[in-house]
């Protein structure tokens, strides 16, 4: 039996959800809209791992307040390279200006998926990895110290293909993750955090977009999961337009201070 190949199945995946969307007549009328207003950017929002697409509910209306069509992506956070095909797919689909916003995992997934996308304005990321190509996540969060989310995750959980999904143990979720959100808070999100690959921990970046486009950087600097170290010398690197540190904003600085978050992207959506 033939083996399935499943970069080539997300990709497939991919281009047939932004075919389906833009047949549909809710996306049809959005497209329209977008094209007689052709004033402003799409956001496009990208969670990071163990997150979900709600992990951006407090940005999206401040940005949709401002006039912005704003997209909180489902990163499916199996691979780099196929992860970021379903992403440009979605900006491919998109008539405009495009900013990308990546948080933590989605950092890498934007680099790639904007490579060579002529209407990506922008890149912001959010307590985010910012490879150079050949570089992988785990290299990145092991070059300083200061990160503890190895002995905060859960047992591995087998997908039978060699490929194992990684979950943050509930019970140590609120201080690795989210320390700066209320508990309550935290405990949902625990249950509703979204597993990665450790495969895509480890794969190589291609080719990467903030050589050509300019970024933006956010991060706090209680973060536990990427060391603020590494996210300072990744902005530096990426000649970063604008770089703010919140004091004491754990990994999850856009649930927590999502007015900072916005205004970030709001900068980097208006600048010329």
């Amino acid at each position: 039996m033939k083996m399935l190949n499943v970069k080539n199945l997300l990709k497939a995946t991919a281009f047939a959800f932004g075919l389906m969307a833009a047949q549909s007549p809710a996306f049809a009328a959005d497209t329209a809209a977008a094209n007689a207003a052709n004033t402003k950017p799409t956001i496009l929002l990208v969670h990071g791992a163990f997150a979900a697409s709600d992990s951006w509910d407090g940005v999206a209306p401040i940005l949709q307040d401002e006039g912005y069509r704003v997209i909180s992506v489902a990163n499916p956070l199996r691979s780099v390279s196929g992860d970021a095909a379903y992403t440009r797919s979605l900006i491919d689909s998109i008539p405009g200006e495009v900013v990308l916003v990546g948080h933590s995992y989605g950092g890498p997934v934007i680099s790639n998926a904007a490579t060579g996308a002529a209407n990506v304005k922008a890149l912001v990321y959010v307590a985010s990895f910012a490879p150079e190509k050949g570089e992988t996540i785990a290299e990145l969060a092991g070059k300083f110290p200061g990160g503890t989310l190895g002995e905060a995750l859960a047992a591995p959980v087998p997908l039978g293909n060699g490929v194992n999904d990684l979950y943050i143990d509930p019970a140590k979720f609120h201080a690795q993750f989210a320390a700066d959100v209320p508990a309550d808070k935290a405990r949902l999100m625990a249950i509703a955090q979204r597993p990665v690959t450790d495969f895509a921990l480890n794969e190589p970046s291609g080719d990467i977009a903030w050589k050509d486009v300019p970024s933006y950087h956010i991060y706090g600097t209680a973060d536990k999961n990427i060391p603020p170290a590494a996210m300072e010398f990744m902005a530096k690197r990426a000649n970063s337009q604008e770089t703010v540190v919140i004091d004491g904003a754990s990994h999850v600085v856009m649930v927590s201070h999502p007015k900072e978050v916005a205004d970030l992207i709001l900068k980097a959506a208006n600048a010329n």
